[in-house]
């Protein structure tokens, strides 16, 4: 009796299941990463530097070329409108529109006249023409424990609120932050730049190269 036995050739390697190969799936995953990343990071830093722009624009542009002031909200003393950490936007009115219901940014005539915003709740015009006010913070409970003269000709009437950009000011303003902005914001921007003025160059698509080449053997 004879019995035939299967003979490998030389060189011939046995076949794995391709399910098998963690390294291959290990490897495609981290294509899939790289490419995703590739594509979000020019977005993200394009979005860093928009909303840097902006920020900048409102604070420190803003109320030199439109004449408002911007403050950050420290207490609750008129939540729930504004809160602490709110900026508040307040632009210049005459001090003789100043009325009963307005919110407005004004110097506390007691302590060291720090800046409080508060709603108005009583406006006289003394003879001399100056203009006496009483405010109370929406969330507080009993009027402000003084009268306020508004000096000058012009009051500020807070206009709009700004949500939680005043905790983004006061990060910026540690130490810590302003030396990585100092030196990391050029770095930043000039990254942005190089990625907007070298795109990659994508390569031609290989299906088409492989149906030119079958299209001219077979010619």
């Amino acid at each position: 009796m004879t019995t035939v036995l299967p003979v490998r050739r030389p060189g011939a390697a046995s076949a794995l299941s391709p399910a098998g190969d963690e390294r291959s799936t290990a490897g495609a995953r981290a294509d899939r990463a790289r490419q995703i990343m590739g594509r979000t990071a020019p977005w993200l830093v394009r979005g860093v530097m928009v909303v840097a722009v902006l920020v900048f624009a409102l604070l420190a542009v803003g109320p030199h070329v439109l004449g408002y002031r911007t403050m950050t909200m420290l207490t609750a003393s008129m939540a729930p409108e504004i809160e602490p950490g709110d900026i508040t936007v307040a632009s210049p009115i005459a001090v003789s529109d100043v009325t009963e219901g307005m919110v407005i940014t004004y110097h506390m005539p007691v302590d060291d006249g720090a800046l409080v915003t508060h709603r108005v709740v009583s406006v006289e015009h003394a003879p001399d023409g100056s203009v006496l006010v009483q405010t109370k913070g929406d969330a507080n409970a009993a009027i402000d424990p003084w009268t306020a003269r508004l000096e000058g000709d012009t009051a500020y009437e807070v206009r709009a609120v700004v949500p939680e950009l005043g905790h983004l000011v006061t990060a910026l303003r540690t130490p810590v932050i302003s030396q990585v902005l100092l030196y990391g914001a050029p770095l930043l921007l000039t990254g942005w730049l190089l990625m907007t003025i070298w795109r990659p160059v994508r390569d031609a698509d290989p299906a088409v190269d492989t149906d030119d080449e079958t299209k001219e053997n077979q010619a």
